[in-house]
């Protein structure tokens, strides 16, 4: 079976797809995922890899759409565009990198074809083939909603293609904890976080003498990066932890010496230094979200654009984090994120109920007998 794996050409949207991809190798099948711009970064795990968007850039994207509708524009970038801006934003993304998609799947001839939510253009491409195409979902959002919302807007390259209409997802794998989003059809598979890239120092492997908290931002310029160190670092020395900053930009560090409780480090592979931490704070986005639920941590989460204001609300609703502002990140907020124990224990329930969900090896049968 050959099955093609399409992301939007995005970081944060191609890593959760890699465990059913090499579960699927694993098992014996050919796969190959199409992608572009940063999410190219997949080839470091040894899968295959094709550029589906020579020269994409979102930013460029992102800012001639949201010109166009300043009303979506103010309120995504304050999280509360719902699927307005996803809509608008990767319809638009989507136009651009569909051609590419279609001319892959036409010269690869896949069986299957796995898509995000935000990469309709796969269900595109498998129409055109007349393949089945799964919908994997890669964050909190409800999956054939986004796919609802962004199909809408892909009319132009759906006549380019000569697709007349998009055919309905073979079966949709949820990643999403049920108790944190509630439940939802499909096929529930367990996100397996990516581990990233670089080397974890000796001394991150090791537990500390006090609560370690870490603090990470986006891989995604923008709202989310030294404004949220920069409030974690004047808070910190009034908290009795060790801080770790991965990876903080200049803003950070030209603000002076740092508190002695507070270290940095270069890119690391993050889900595992959650292994030795009693917490973690970050920008919102649903990778952090769901590596921390996985590693049972309680987070503080600052809600901003896009999906991190919902994400920071389920989070908190759960019990398993706090959502805090940037403004209103505080010495207290920072001690209660490690020393209240209902978000230990809760942050401990959606670990042990993620772990439970079946694992991308144990879906294979199901997408196999797709085919028949």
């Amino acid at each position: 079976m050959r099955v093609l794996f399409v992301s939007a050409p995005l970081l944060g949207h191609v890593f959760p797809m890699v465990p059913l991809a090499e579960a699927l190798r694993a098992d014996g099948h050919e796969v190959l995922v199409g992608t572009g711009g940063d999410a190219l970064a997949v080839h470091r795990t040894g899968l295959p890899v094709e550029d589906i968007a020579p020269g994409f850039r979102f930013d460029r994207i992102a800012r001639r759409t949201l010109l166009r509708h300043p009303l979506i524009a103010r309120a995504e970038l304050a999280g509360r565009g719902g699927t307005r801006g996803v809509a608008l934003l990767f319809g638009a993304a989507n136009d651009q990198f569909a051609d590419g998609v279609v001319r892959l799947a036409d010269r690869w001839k896949p069986d299957l074809v796995v898509h995000e939510p935000l990469a309709v253009a796969g269900a595109l491409a498998a129409a055109r083939r007349g393949v089945p195409p799964v919908l994997h979902e890669n964050s909190l959002f409800d999956g054939p909603e986004l796919v609802r919302a962004t199909a809408a807007r892909l009319v132009r390259a759906q006549l380019r293609s000569g697709v007349g209409v998009l055919r309905p997802s073979a079966a949709v794998l949820t990643i999403a904890p049920p108790s944190v989003v509630g439940e939802r059809a499909g096929w529930p598979m367990r996100g397996v976080p990516y581990q990233g890239v670089g080397e974890l120092p000796d001394w991150l492997r090791e537990p500390s003498a006090r609560p370690r908290i870490l603090v990470t931002r986006s891989t995604v310029a923008g709202p989310g990066g030294s404004g949220l160190m920069s409030a974690v670092v004047r808070a910190a020395s009034g908290v009795a932890a060790e801080f770790v900053l991965v990876r903080p930009d200049r803003r950070v560090l030209s603000r002076g010496p740092l508190p002695p409780n507070v270290r940095t480090v270069e890119w690391i592979p993050l889900n595992a230094a959650l292994a030795t931490c009693a917490g973690v704070v970050h920008h919102g986005g649903a990778g952090s979200v769901l590596g921390a639920l996985a590693a049972g941590v309680p987070q503080l989460v600052v809600p901003g654009p896009g999906d991190r204001r919902c994400n920071a609300t389920l989070v908190a609703r759960r019990g398993a984090g706090l959502a805090v502002p940037e403004r209103a990140i505080t010495a207290a907020e920072l001690d209660r994120l490690v020393t209240d124990p209902g978000l230990a224990a809760s942050a401990g329930q959606v670990s042990a109920e993620m772990a439970a969900m079946p694992t991308p090896a144990e879906l294979v049968p199901r997408l196999e007998a797709l085919l028949g």
